[in-house]
């Protein structure tokens, strides 16, 4: 069977229809040519390659925390697609329960974006996604992520790193942002997506400068707690993407089938409870 026929859950995907639902004015980048993916073309994709469900990952750019055209392509899912939103760091209990009622799995804190500091006081958000077991998801780039391990092992919530933490590839395993990430393995309520390699990497596909950050995730996180991702539409991307080819690489990755199923399919249906 090829990679492309193999059932998969994409766990980072994005839905950006400035045509149905129009640009922030306030907001800095706006998403443009191949960089828009309309739930529409995100169906054609998924048909494509095997892709059964997929989470559906609020961008900063375009939407910030306006979320109507996430929630609009969740509603018209038919069960397909769980989603993460962008809320206030103040977001109430009831706002939180609401999104969650609509198919929004968690909240994503994107310091590649905003900084670190944005978050520093977002302790009682992190409480209340833990109270409603819904999922920090957690974007950060080199050592970012040491701002916001005290809360990770305080706060009993289910956390998400998007893509390896985005470390320096130049800088090794050693640096300490991804040693903290390979730390938090201990934490069984911790889990990485195995993606965005062209954010990280310093050299173009198939990305070879990545692999050993990928082993070491998988090796510390086991393929339970790991997720493979594609990130499309690819926004803001460094150099082209498709598709296709990703798919291709977690099969040079992963070329176990049994150890696809699991990256694909079994650890997204464990953790983020996408139907069968």
């Amino acid at each position: 069977m090829s990679v492309f026929d193999e059932p998969k859950i994409d766990c980072h995907v994005h839905v950006i229809d400035p045509a149905r639902f129009p640009y922030g004015k306030d907001i800095a980048y706006h998403p443009a040519g191949q960089e828009i993916g309309t739930a529409t073309q995100l169906d054609a994709v998924m048909q494509t390659y095997g892709v059964t469900h997929a989470l559906l990952v609020q961008p900063n750019s375009g939407y910030e925390g306006d979320n109507a055209c996430l929630l609009d392509a969740v509603a018209r899912g038919k069960g397909r697609f769980k989603g993460i939103a962008i809320v206030r760091n103040d977001a109430t209990l009831e706002e939180l329960r609401s999104l969650q009622a609509q198919g929004i799995a968690g909240v994503a804190f994107n310091a590649t974006f905003h900084g670190a500091d944005y978050y520093k006081n977002s302790a009682g958000l992190i409480e209340k996604l833990a109270h409603l077991g819904m999922v920090l998801n957690l974007q950060v780039e080199r050592d970012q992520l040491l701002a916001f391990v005290p809360a990770i092992e305080q706060i009993p919530v289910r956390v998400l790193i998007d893509h390896c933490g985005r470390p320096a590839a130049r800088d090794g395993l050693g640096q300490p942002g991804f040693k903290a990430l390979l730390g938090l393995a201990r934490f069984d309520r911790v889990a990485v997506k195995l993606s965005g390699f062209a954010k990280f990497s310093a050299e173009p596909y198939p990305f070879a400068d990545t692999r050993p950050f990928v082993r070491a995730l998988a090796e510390a996180f086991t393929l339970d707690r790991c997720l493979w991702a594609s990130d499309w539409p690819f926004l803001r991307s460094p150099q082209r993407q498709d598709y296709g080819p990703l798919a291709a690489l977690a099969a040079q990755l992963f070329p176990d089938p049994a150890d696809r199923r699991k990256l694909f399919l079994d650890t997204p249906r464990a953790l983020l409870g996408f139907g069968p």
